[in-house]
Formats: C-alpha cells, sequence, structure tokens
C-alpha cells in the first residue's frame, strides 16, 4: 500500500478530480490511501511544526518505508524513482509519502524518514505538489511493469 500523509487540505477542485484521477490510475497496481492532516500555522512555527509532527506520527508504522518530500532531499530522475519504489517493495509493506506543511517538516519526523526526495530547489504550492506526486508514482508503475507512457 502506499500512503499520502499531507499536512493541509484541498479545497479546489480541478485538483481534487486530477488526485482523484491518479489515485484511480494507481490503485490498478497497489492499494493507495491519502491521508489529510491539519495544518496548524500558528504564529510559533516551532509549535506549529510539533504539532503537526504528532498527526503524522499517528500514520506511521514500522512496516512502512517512509519517504520525505523535503527541498533538502535528493533529487532524482523518474526511472530512478522507479527503482526506489520497487526496491522499497522488496523489503516493506507500504510506503509512506510525507508532505508537510507552510513551514515544512519538522527535524524529528525527517530522521524516521528511510528516504529523503526532492522534486526540485524550487518551491510548489503544497495542493499542486500532490498532483505532481501522484503522477510520478502512476509513472514509476508504468516503469516498472515494463508499460508505455507518455515522456
Amino acid at each position: 500500500m502506499i500512503k499520502l500523509i499531507c499536512v493541509g487540505k484541498i479545497k479546489e477542485k480541478y485538483l481534487l478530480d486530477a488526485i482523484t484521477e491518479y489515485q484511480k490510475r494507481i490503485s490498478k497496481y497497489t492499494d493507495i490511501k491519502l491521508i489529510e492532516l491539519k495544518d496548524y500555522n500558528l504564529e510559533d512555527i516551532h509549535k506549529s511544526m510539533e504539532l503537526e509532527k504528532e498527526e503524522i506520527e499517528k500514520y506511521l508504522d514500522r512496516k512502512d518505508y517512509i519517504i520525505t518530500l523535503e527541498i533538502e532531499g535528493k533529487e532524482i530522475s523518474s526511472m530512478d524513482f522507479s527503482k526506489v519504489i520497487d526496491k522499497a517493495f522488496t523489503s516493506y509493506s507500504n510506503i509512506s509519502f510525507i508532505i508537510g506543511g507552510s513551514n515544512g517538516l519538522s527535524e524529528s519526523v525527517k530522521q524516521k524518514a528511510n528516504y529523503h526526495l526532492s522534486f526540485s530547489k524550487m518551491t510548489f504550492p503544497h495542493q499542486l505538489f500532490r498532483v505532481l506526486l501522484l503522477e510520478q508514482i502512476f509513472r514509476a508503475y508504468k516503469i516498472n511493469n515494463n508499460e508505455r507512457y507518455h515522456k
């Protein structure tokens, strides 16, 4: 199973439609669960991140291969991403992707990660980033199953 643990909720219909479409496509290959958590966004950034950390940790399991999405993470190609997913499932039952809130992820959540991933040094809106991540997960399954997908 793949879990997307995301701080913040999506309200825009066009993004919800895209997310639903990619969830449907990915479900052909594996179970996928989207978990949306409250974005605390308090004046005290450290307090916000601590509250978000507590919420995130409720959904993590020892059987999870944890991938944090962070600007400091490793940038890789789609082919390499497909290998990360394939290799993770050889030893773990689940892959949990964690997308933090507007302030990022707490250090303790980052320390739990098996892999630190960055899509770019650029900053993306969290809502749009979910669509990008889901598309790349779908692409990884197509690559790992030797199925055609546009480049």
